[in-house]
């Protein structure tokens, strides 16, 4: 794990993972809300798949999550933070020919980087439907909820297992609250600027951002892939990784 400067200074934890030999084309992986790149690719398996498979997985932990910093301070989450990040670690690591991944909030943020100049060789947008892309102030106020309710949410309530997963990742709460204002939404005619063959990677039973069938249909080069798993659980299946690899090495 090394640390890289982000553009405002702000120290974010990147992961990465080759085979022994070296070398393999970069894969660079984006997690999802209140994960890290431990949890959502290196604990089940996920990037040892793609080493496997002659890439090498690079794993940035988001702002605000994992081991990467987590400022308190409201300047430090501008309009579209993640996206100017993500840049930091592509031109701090002198990545030219790459790949790039994401996952739920990683998927909206690949998309925006996309839109925003980053040019990937091929883009893979896991758990994300063409719904999850917009309305971002819904979603959001439905965290921040979960966040300022954090200590009265039991079992039963609809936040509930978002509290839950945020006690297992010991997300720093203040900082969370302050990024999820600082994303933007993805409107559907901005996609048809999205050029690259991309894979859209969704569970059989997980539409928590809506359809994933819609979205690969409004892609320009859009494929659809199906795993098995809800939102939560297809994470912790081989099928994601090998879905991953599969595409990107065809």
């Amino acid at each position: 794990m090394e640390m890289i400067a982000s553009f405002d200074g702000t120290k974010l934890a990147v992961h990465r993972e080759v085979s022994r030999a070296g070398g393999g084309r970069p894969v660079l992986l984006l997690h999802g809300l209140f994960s890290s790149a431990w949890m959502n690719w290196i604990n089940f398996g996920h990037a040892q798949t793609l080493v496997d498979s002659g890439f090498e997985a690079i794993m940035p932990d988001l702002r605000a999550h994992g081991e990467s910093a987590a400022p308190h301070d409201p300047a430090a989450y501008p309009h579209d933070v993640l996206v100017r990040d993500v840049k930091a670690v592509v031109e701090a690591l002198g990545l030219e020919d790459y790949d790039l991944v994401g996952f739920s909030l990683g998927a909206r943020t690949a998309v925006s980087c996309v839109l925003a100049g980053m040019a990937p060789r091929r883009l893979v947008l896991c758990g994300m439907g063409l719904e999850g892309l917009s309305g971002w102030a819904r979603r959001a106020a439905f965290f921040i909820d979960a966040i300022d309710r954090f200590d009265a949410v039991k079992q039963g309530d609809p936040a509930y297992l978002a509290v839950s997963f945020m006690k297992t990742m010991k997300v720093d709460r203040a900082a969370a609250r302050l990024l999820l204002q600082a994303v933007d939404d993805v409107e559907r005619q901005d996609l048809s600027r999205i050029t690259m063959r991309t894979a859209v990677i969704c569970g059989d039973r997980d539409r928590d951002n809506g359809s994933p069938q819609d979205l690969t249909m409004a892609l320009p080069d859009g494929r659809y892939r199906e795993i098995p798993g809800t939102h939560m659980s297809c994470v912790t299946k081989p099928e994601l990784g090998q879905a991953i690899a599969r595409f990107l090495s065809d």
